[in-house]
């Protein structure tokens, strides 16, 4: 199956705004540091329901905001819940991206990056497409020191890139990014249940569910243009 099938059919299916519920807790974050100014072009890699443009729109006042993901219905229900007319969606593969060269100031990725087909030629083209001094936020939940997250692939019939942090910097620095940081951000918002009520369906030991929520959370790497 490729991305595009395996994604419409989560749209098709509604969850859409489920994914957008629990990347939230982390994505609003990585948001909300990001050095957008008034007025500047911002792109969103794999958007999903779009959820990203519009916060850096409402919260940073970009100029032009632009989603960009590889499934259709994903794409069409993205523009369906906003009527903001400086906020665009495209249907596309990240590899090869439908803007001018230094045509765009900053790009957020949620819990999308690995999806790529190629991910060395996405880097490629995010630093052709980036302005010098532009940034790249990319976000995952998905990475090797996840040991929780490993099990993933078995859920989804399309391939995943399964980096550690040290390809992700060296992969960044191969395009011509510079990386700036590389940290974890934990998400505080899902709730623990105490030990007493463990095992629960998801989880054997309540250690690991703080592991995987507290300790290794969501992976940002952000690299400079």
């Amino acid at each position: 199956m490729s991305v595009s099938d395996e994604f419409d059919e989560w749209a098709a299916a509604g969850k859409d705004r489920g994914m957008e519920d629990r990347h939230w807790h982390t994505a609003k974050h990585v948001l909300a540091r990001m050095p957008v100014e008034a007025g500047e072009t911002v792109l969103d890699l794999g958007c999903g329901s779009g959820y990203a443009g519009r916060a850096l729109r409402e919260t940073k006042d970009a100029g032009r905001a632009y989603g960009i993901d590889a499934a259709p219905e994903m794409a069409h229900n993205a523009a369906d819940y906003t009527d903001d007319p400086q906020i665009g969606y495209l249907i596309g593969d990240f590899e090869h991206l439908p803007f001018e060269t230094d045509s765009i100031d900053h790009c957020f990725s949620m819990e999308a990056f690995y999806y790529a087909s190629d991910p060395h030629a996405a880097l490629a083209e995010l630093a052709r497409v980036i302005r010098p001094g532009g940034t790249f936020h990319c976000a995952v939940n998905y990475y090797e020191e996840n040991v929780h997250s490993h099990e993933w692939q078995s859920f989804i019939d399309v391939p995943m890139t399964r980096w550690d942090r040290s390809q992700y910097r060296a992969a960044f620095r191969e395009a011509g990014f510079s990386v700036a940081v590389q940290d974890n951000i934990p998400d505080r918002e899902i709730e623990i249940p105490p030990a007493s009520e463990f095992p629960t369906e998801d989880w054997e030991r309540r250690e690991a569910m703080v592991e995987r929520y507290r300790e290794y959370g969501t992976l940002v790497t952000v690299g400079v243009r």
